[in-house]
This record gives C-alpha cells, sequence and structure tokens, in this order.
C-alpha cells in the first residue's frame, strides 16, 4: 500500500488535498486511485484496477485506503482517554541512519518490482521531498543496499 500526495488546493479556511494510492496484492493485482480528503470527508475522483474490481471489493475500497490515508494526512491515533477536537496531529519521523537507509531500498526495490516509480515509493515512506528522496537513495547506494546507477569505467 502506497499513500502520496499529489497537490492541495485551499479556499478560505477549507482545504482539499489530493492523493495518489496504489495497492499491490501478492497475485499481481492492482488497484490505483486518485483520492480527495477535505473537511467533508473523502472522495474518490479515479481508480483503475487490474482485474476489474467486484461491486463488493468497489465498496470495501475505503476501508482498505482508510488507515494509510489517515496517517498520509498526518493523523494518528489518540492516545486513550485522548486530547480535544483542536489537537494538532503529526506525522511520525521516519527512521534515521542505517535504518532509513534500509527503509529506502526496501522501498525502492519493491516499486521496481511492481514497475512503479521508485523515488515515488521513497518519498511516500520517509515523508521527505523528492531532493530528500534521491539523497537518501544516493546514501543507500553508497552503503551498499542498492546496486550503482551507472556501470563504473
Amino acid at each position: 500500500m502506497s499513500v502520496w500526495p499529489a497537490w492541495a488546493v485551499r479556499e478560505g479556511e477549507r482545504a482539499t488535498r489530493w492523493f495518489h494510492v496504489r495497492l499491490a496484492f501478492t497475485d499481481g493485482a492492482r488497484v490505483e486511485g486518485l483520492v480527495t480528503v477535505s473537511e467533508d470527508g473523502m472522495g474518490v475522483e479515479d481508480l483503475r484496477a487490474r482485474p476489474a474490481l467486484s461491486p463488493d471489493d468497489l465498496a470495501a475500497f475505503a476501508d482498505w485506503i482508510e488507515e494509510p490515508l489517515a496517517r498520509a494526512c498526518g493523523a494518528v491515533a489518540q492516545p486513550p482517554g485522548g486530547s480535544g477536537g483542536g489537537a494538532h496531529r503529526r506525522r511520525a519521523a521516519p527512521p534515521r541512519g542505517t535504518e532509513g537507509r534500509r527503509l529506502a531500498a526496501h522501498e525502492y526495490r519493491a516499486a521496481q518490482r511492481e514497475g512503479a516509480d521508485p523515488v515515488l515509493a521513497v518519498m511516500g515512506a520517509t515523508g521527505h521531498s523528492r531532493r530528500g528522496a534521491l539523497r537518501l537513495i544516493g546514501r543507500a547506494r553508497d552503503a551498499g543496499l542498492l546496486t550503482p546507477r551507472h556501470a563504473r569505467r
């Protein structure tokens, strides 16, 4: 499951954010979509599935993406006895150092196997910008976790 931001539109105090969503199943099935999130809730703008989804699976799509989408929006589970409704939510920090390089290498290879953009996969997994993700991928290559980008002469 991968979720990464596409863009956001702000109208006064209201904001609507779009996210790319990708589900890959072990049997090779894939579902990709464009989802909106606003104060009014979640909406599916575009959806592609191979093979096609049954009506029951289509109805379950929102359940499949609810938790990863909430994480991408920065929502975290409230502690027992939670705080008030005005509490700010923060995204958990991605692992640093060796663990961060291992995570980047894992996501990069998984995206390559699926035929997806590896840099976007690392961006989604770590929360880094494109430049930060590329820097992290370079560090993973330097550490020997990924193959070299270009053959040395």
